[in-house]
């Protein structure tokens, strides 16, 4: 296509096989977004468009993509708020016109497999090394591995007691997140087994009851803990704001046991508004998965060696040309600075 629709702080720029989504920096840009930065997205991802009213006087156009094609949103499990949603576009209403013909375009050229899940991810995630700081600890990921470093001031007795862990992506089957900011956990923790947010297993969102329950309060008693949650006389027994959220690691040495709470799991951080937000912890969680799938094995036949991944495709030399004339009108139009052009103008001489 070789447009561009900017709408408020996000603006679609269209290729002839993707979409590149691209988000300003600003105070009214949420962070997460500005996080992304930007977000090519390949058709084959998406499997259909939508095009509805805003709120005062917008119109939003937003992609729908393919359970199983993007890491960020297989680990959010729809648990973002509507700002937050990478695949929004809101437009002032007066553009509504422009907003159905670019609707139209991308349903053209939509594939036949667009209304069944992925077999693998098609959108990139950022890349490691990544790190967060959660209430009871640090999450550090490297590519290879992930790493837990407990806090004193905030990690339970049983994590405590377990020692700082690291885990290798092959003992992994996949993630579960929660968001701190989602319904129901701001100001007081879920029951046990309420179901809030689930796990995300071998690279795809499932469907399961949430067995795990965010910290209950507790007060450090004469420099011991209530619950187990905190020590040293802190008198810290909840993430700061109320809300909890958590980042679990599933393994596969312990797929067959209940998951227990996630304060109480060495293989979970317990984040709230103030720890472990969601623009640091939902990309990480998206990167892990990202890499859980590529870690695993490519199914073959019995007794024949495991088939080499296929490389990337070569981009076509005339459309590396057209893309940078693109950007060149952009940088023109001051829609890119100097720096941002000479950057995107490597990445695709690089291509070639």
């Amino acid at each position: 296509m070789g447009d561009v629709l900017a709408g408020f702080q996000t603006v679609w720029e269209f290729d002839t096989d993707s979409v590149l989504i691209r988000f300003e920096r600003g105070i009214r840009t949420p962070k997460l977004l500005q996080t992304l930065g930007e977000r090519r997205i390949p058709y084959e991802a998406l499997s259909g468009v939508e095009l509805t009213p805003g709120k005062r006087g917008t119109v939003v156009l937003r992609a729908v993509p393919r359970p199983g094609a993007d890491p960020l949103m297989d680990a959010a499990g729809g648990q973002l708020k509507e700002a937050y949603d990478p695949y929004r576009l809101v437009l002032p209403a007066e553009r509504e016109t422009l907003a159905d013909y670019y609707a139209e375009q991308i349903r053209a050229v939509l594939g036949p497999d667009a209304g069944i899940p992925a077999e693998a991810y098609l959108v990139t995630v950022p890349q490691a090394p990544l790190s967060f700081k959660a209430y009871d600890g640090k999450a550090s990921f490297d590519g290879k591995a992930i790493s837990f470093r407990w806090f004193w001031t905030g990690a339970s007795s049983a994590k405590w007691k377990a020692g700082d862990q690291r885990f290798r992506i092959e003992e992994l089957t996949g993630v579960e997140w929660r968001s701190p900011e989602s319904r129901g956990s701001a100001g007081t923790a879920p029951k046990e087994g309420s179901a809030q947010g689930g796990p995300v297993a071998g690279g795809s969102a499932t469907d399961a009851a949430a067995t795990d329950a965010a910290a209950k309060d507790g007060t450090a008693r004469n420099g011991t803990a209530k619950n187990g949650t905190a020590r040293n006389g802190t008198g810290k027994g909840s993430p700061k704001g109320g809300g909890h959220g958590h980042l679990r690691l599933l393994r596969r040495s312990a797929e067959d046991q209940p998951a227990g709470r996630p304060d109480q799991d060495p293989a979970a951080v317990v984040f709230g508004m103030g720890y472990g937000l969601v623009h640091q912890s939902l990309p990480f969680a998206a990167a892990v998965l990202e890499a859980i799938q590529v870690s695993a094995p490519v199914p073959c036949a019995e007794g024949a060696p495991s088939p080499a991944r296929a490389a990337a495709p070569r981009r076509d030399p005339a459309d590396i040309a057209e893309r940078i004339r693109h950007l060149g009108e952009l940088h023109t139009a001051g829609l890119l600075t100097d720096d941002e052009f000479s950057a995107k103008k490597a990445e695709l001489l690089a291509e070639l």
